[in-house]
């Protein structure tokens, strides 16, 4: 006759935990078992690196409880599978829908394994969780970390290769806007021209996370989303955050510029202001700046260029840089105008529309002395410039109301502080100090 099992053994798991019991480890090798005690909404699960937020209560395989949020009173966050926390919750937590309560079963080499957790978890001890999932949030990968672009990876990519700026890559794409699909399609597309194959904004900035074969979500705001024709054609508000599907099939990396010989930084750099250009004249601003910025990376330096290759670098390097301050100064963002316009006058000092462009900015951040400095300066190199001869007038007539307003508040200050004086009444000194110094 086999000995009976004490029940107070903390890795056996009483049957009655285990009813109803699906193993949802990703190896599909028991690993994890789940049981569904309230059943979640929708269809979705959280995806890998998405900040998932639950409440738990941990207790070893004979009910021994060793730790739990809801006694703290303070719910728990962690990244989903990377390995923030036990093997068990990475396959676990992946397979729960929001609202959702469960209990997850987790054999050893899932938890703590071999040198367990003491003084609460033994080794090779079975652990139970109770799991309720609140929310998830997919990793943000805008630029402003505003929230503006989440991706939330359904299956991950292979290898370390991911794309740069000009690598082709070959994406499935499914659209879906308020549960409706509206752009099913495989396509190729460069890195930096998304918008040229109708495909949002923020896919330049995310497919250069994905590896090859990764299949994720990304959640995008109106800032990164589809331009507001292609908004239009989809039947979408212009305000409407949409949602892609995406699965990078392949990719062809871009040389890095320091692989680029000069002639290739050369050329690459003319097509890509040239690109800029036309977006900025159909007055997508953002957009023509990313272009403008490639121009900047990629004529970073002047290394192995000819003397003919470096006046051509720097005639692209100064027009990228005024163009970029000009896209800023139109959507009012002055200190990044002002930066560019700085570094158009590091390589020509003389030049007038950096210059003009640097008043401007000094304008809108309300640099009246600054601003009236460039407008003359531009006038030092061209007189007849009367564009500037107004905008110099403007300036000057801004620096006299500010030195007239600072006039009449420090006059006001003095005049109180006058008055205050005569209406204090003088107090003897008990003891005062003699005329003369001891």
């Amino acid at each position: 006759m086999e000995d009976s099992v004490p029940a107070t053994d903390p890795n056996v798991v009483p049957d009655e935990l285990l009813q109803g019991a699906v193993d949802v480890s990703k190896s599909q090798d028991g690993g994890v078992q789940k049981v569904i005690l309230k059943e979640g909404t929708g269809e979705e699960s959280p995806g890998i690196g998405d900040q998932v937020v639950v409440h738990y209560v941990g207790t070893l395989a004979n009910g021994s409880k060793f730790d739990s949020s809801r006694d703290r009173n303070d719910k728990f966050k962690f990244k989903l599978g990377q390995g923030q926390v036990i093997k068990a919750w990475d396959d676990g937590v992946a397979s729960m829908k929001k609202g959702e309560v469960a209990r997850l079963i987790c054999r050893s080499d899932y938890g703590y394994g071999k040198t367990g957790s003491p003084p609460k978890i033994p080794a090779d001890a079975t652990l139970v969780f109770e799991v309720e999932l609140f929310e998830w949030k997919g990793e943000d990968l805008s630029e402003e970390s505003n929230g503006g672009i989440l991706r939330s990876i359904q299956v991950e990519g292979t290898g370390y290769i991911t794309p740069n700026d000009g690598s082709l890559v070959k994406v499935e794409v499914k659209g879906v806007y308020d549960g409706r699909v509206f752009d099913e399609r495989t396509v190729s597309f460069t890195v930096s021209d998304a918008v040229e194959e109708k495909l949002p904004d923020g896919f330049d900035v995310a497919i250069k996370k994905f590896k090859k074969g990764e299949s994720s979500k990304l959640t995008l705001s109106p800032q990164y989303g589809l331009s507001a024709e292609a908004m239009k054609e989809h039947n979408i508000p212009e305000d409407a955050t949409i949602q892609y599907e995406v699965k990078l099939v392949d990719l062809e990396k871009a040389k890095e510029s320091w692989e680029m010989e000069p002639d290739e930084k050369l050329s690459q750099s003319e097509l890509a202001k040239s690109k800029g250009t036309n977006l900025f004249k159909k007055g997508e601003l953002a957009k023509a700046v990313k272009k403008y910025l490639i121009v900047i990376k990629w004529l970073d330096d002047d290394e192995n260029f000819s003397e003919e290759q470096k006046a051509a670098r720097v005639s692209l390097r100064l027009a990228a840089h005024l163009n970029c301050a000009l896209c800023y100064i139109k959507q009012e963002k002055w200190p990044e105008a002002k930066m560019q316009c700085n570094e158009a006058l590091s390589f020509d000092e003389q030049s007038e529309k950096a210059l003009f462009r640097r008043g401007q900015a000094y304008m809108g951040t309300k640099d009246w002395v600054e601003a009236r400095s460039d407008f003359q300066a531009v006038l030092n190199i061209d007189s007849s410039n009367k564009t500037a001869k107004n905008q110099l007038i403007i300036a000057e007539h801004k620096v006299k109301q500010e030195r007239e307003r600072e006039r009449k508040l420090y006059a006001s200050m003095f005049t109180k502080m006058a008055a205050g004086a005569g209406d204090s009444k003088p107090t003897q000194n008990p003891d005062p100090l003699p005329d003369t110094a001891v």
